[in-house]
């Protein structure tokens, strides 16, 4: 299983060739989402007819919900790395989603993760 960030669903949604080559390389039964990165998408929807389409569009992918585990994680990322790194709550979240499953993540903004110890990247 692979965890896509926003910037990847974002992208396909777009219609770039490229991320849509890539999550139909990784196949819709190995994408996960973060519920941070469901949040992200609704609140970008323009209106209520592009929220209905991006509900519709990520209806079949597996969200991986915040829970304990994950939010102690994230809380032990920010002490780590926000002064240092300028770790954002939202991808703190999203990196311990990716660090509690064992499973990595695909981006493109491979700096805001790069640094952050025992996480790995997708490299398509």
């Amino acid at each position: 299983m692979i965890l896509c960030d926003t910037n990847v669903i974002i992208e396909s949604f777009k219609g770039n060739d490229i991320a849509i080559a890539e999550l139909k390389s990784i196949g819709i039964r190995n994408i996960a989402l973060s519920a941070v990165t469901v949040m992200e998408l609704y609140y970008g929807a323009y209106n209520k007819r592009e929220l209905s389409r991006i509900k519709r569009d990520i209806h079949s992918i597996a969200i991986l919900q915040i829970n304990v585990d994950i939010s102690g994680k994230a809380i032990s990322l920010i002490e780590r790395y926000s002064k240092s790194h300028n770790l954002q709550i939202p991808d703190a979240i999203i990196a311990a989603t990716c660090l509690i499953y064992g499973i990595k993540i695909h981006t493109y903004n491979r700096r805001d993760f790069e640094y952050i110890s025992g996480l790995k990247l997708f490299l398509p």
